[in-house]
């Protein structure tokens, strides 16, 4: 692994967080407007959105990586896109409830919104995972500059 591709616990906390604060940044005041609901409301639901798909990811892929070792099956597409509809399949167990209850609106329409929540995760992941490698690249590379020149 290159030194680039290391990444400390502390990285990778940092990494979560700032991947949920600037998403609840975005959906809180968005949902809001959306559903014309008060702003604190559909803050607190998104903070609890976050929390709990931050803590399901990591209980989920714990029982993943059980269940692949007691199979032995290979990570290829079936294995990948299983993991992506039997992760999603329990957030939407466990969030459609919360948001209908939380909003005091049917299990459709939590339903609906949990939707609308995970199209805009696919995107809202991808440009937020590419923007911070590029940047993190960027700061490594300064780094290992900053590094040799005070070596030299």
């Amino acid at each position: 692994m290159t030194q680039s591709l290391q990444r400390s616990l502390g990285e990778r906390v940092g990494h979560a967080l700032a991947f949920e604060l600037i998403a609840v940044g975005i959906c809180a005041p968005t949902l809001a407007w959306l559903m014309n609901k008060p702003l604190g409301q559909m803050g607190a639901l998104t903070l609890m959105f976050a929390t709990i798909a931050m803590l399901w990811n990591m209980l989920f892929n714990y029982l993943f990586d059980q269940a692949q070792r007691r199979m032995g099956f290979h990570r290829g597409l079936k294995a990948r896109l299983c993991h992506a509809l039997l992760f999603e399949g329990g957030l939407i167990l466990v969030l459609v409830p919360l948001a209908a209850w939380w909003l005091s609106i049917s299990l459709w329409a939590a339903f609906w919104l949990d939707i609308g929540m995970i199209l805009f995760f696919l995107p809202y992941t991808v440009a937020f995972n590419w923007s911070y490698d590029v940047l993190r690249a960027r700061w490594v590379s300064r780094s290992q500059v900053v590094q040799a020149c005070r070596e030299a």
